[in-house]
């Protein structure tokens, strides 16, 4: 079970980003990856190694957000949807855009507190919404619609 944890802490924010990207949809994206864990660690005895985890665990959370969008009678365009499940292609995207990196810096910088320590401690140091409502003494919806309002913020003017 502690092996598991471990497995969640690394690449929970890989397949949330993953999520995000397919519903556009912070909150449900951040439930579903959540469920996808969940559903993970149930049936990972039959992770046969095939593929890396983290495409295991992402097919599993885009199976389960589809779900989720058929309940509530949502559609994701299929041009929408990227062409290969593979999270790690992002990552790629952003690390060689170095221009955007530096002025999502900037204004990470720029912003107020307590949106700068919010938006530092969830992105950079990938703490859960409950640990930054507990070490500022709010609520965990608090945390969320801090660092929400961070993240549009920081977006203003990028896109």
């Amino acid at each position: 079970m502690e092996d598991f944890e471990k497995l969640y802490l690394s690449y929970y924010p890989e397949v949330y980003r993953y999520l995000l990207r397919l519903c556009g949809d912070a909150g449900l994206a951040e439930e579903i990856t959540q469920e996808a864990f969940f559903r993970a660690l149930r049936s990972l005895d039959s992770y046969r190694g095939e593929c890396r985890f983290s495409v295991w665990v992402c097919q599993i959370a885009k199976h389960t957000l589809y779900r989720e969008l058929k309940r509530q009678k949502r559609e994701i365009l299929p041009d929408s949807l990227p062409e290969a499940p593979d999270p790690a292609s992002d990552v790629e995207g952003q690390i060689t855009d170095r221009n955007t990196a530096a002025v999502i810096r900037e204004r990470m910088e720029a912003l107020p507190e307590p949106y700068r320590s919010v938006f530092r401690m969830r992105i950079l140091e990938e703490q859960p919404f409950s640990a930054i409502a507990q070490q500022f003494g709010k609520t965990e919806s608090w945390a969320r619609v801090t660092y929400h309002r961070a993240r549009l913020r920081i977006q203003e003017g990028l896109v």
